[in-house]
């Protein structure tokens, strides 16, 4: 199995990439969010223990989603990997996630990560505020806060990952084609 995360702060392109790459290598998609829209949905006892912290304006804790990305390794045995998006965002996250791949005999490959410069960002993501009607895109301030909060984040879960050399920074910016085929430049060379 082929594990991978994909990595990179609001606007870098990630939704696009995930969805080339899925169809390229025929991965699972794994996002934490859907995860828990799909478990709440479905009323599961995970999902409803999520919904428990949500309704209070709580994070949901790390062992519930643990729990659901556990069983969505379970109800996939047959997917070539996975392709995890959004998860995980600390380092103790990367180190629950570990134990749980390791625990069904996998782990991850790579860990790449779409470095785009702020301006970029920010350009990237008013832009698409214009039509996405997500009120978090059309405000420059609150995008630069969304910006620096994955930056102080995301730098724990790659020093993390880098010191198992799996950490591959890729240029997120360029075209759509330019950037996937670099993406799949790192994937081939590990597959």
């Amino acid at each position: 199995m082929f594990n991978i995360i994909l990595f990179g702060p609001p606007g870098s392109g990630k939704g696009t990439q995930s969805t080339k790459l899925i169809g390229k290598y025929g991965l699972k998609h794994l996002s934490t969010g859907d995860l828990l829209r799909s478990e709440i949905a479905q009323q599961t006892p995970l999902g409803l223990e999520a919904k428990n912290f949500i309704d209070k304006g709580q994070l949901v804790p790390d062992e519930v989603v643990i729990g659901m990305i556990s069983t969505a390794l379970e109800t996939n045995p047959d997917v070539p990997g996975f392709l995890f998006d959004g998860f995980p965002r600390t380092a103790t996250q990367a180190e629950a996630l570990d134990k749980l791949l390791q625990l069904k005999k996998t782990s991850i490959a790579v860990m790449l990560a779409l470095d785009v410069s702020e301006e970029e960002l920010v350009t990237r993501l008013l832009k698409r505020g214009e039509s996405s009607g997500r009120s978090d895109d059309t405000n420059e301030s609150v995008i630069r806060s969304r910006i620096e909060e994955y930056e102080t984040k995301t730098r724990a879960v790659a020093d993390y990952y880098n010191q198992f050399s799996k950490v591959v920074h890729l240029k997120g910016e360029g075209s759509i084609d330019e950037i996937f085929n670099s993406i799949c430049e790192e994937i081939d060379k590990r597959k």
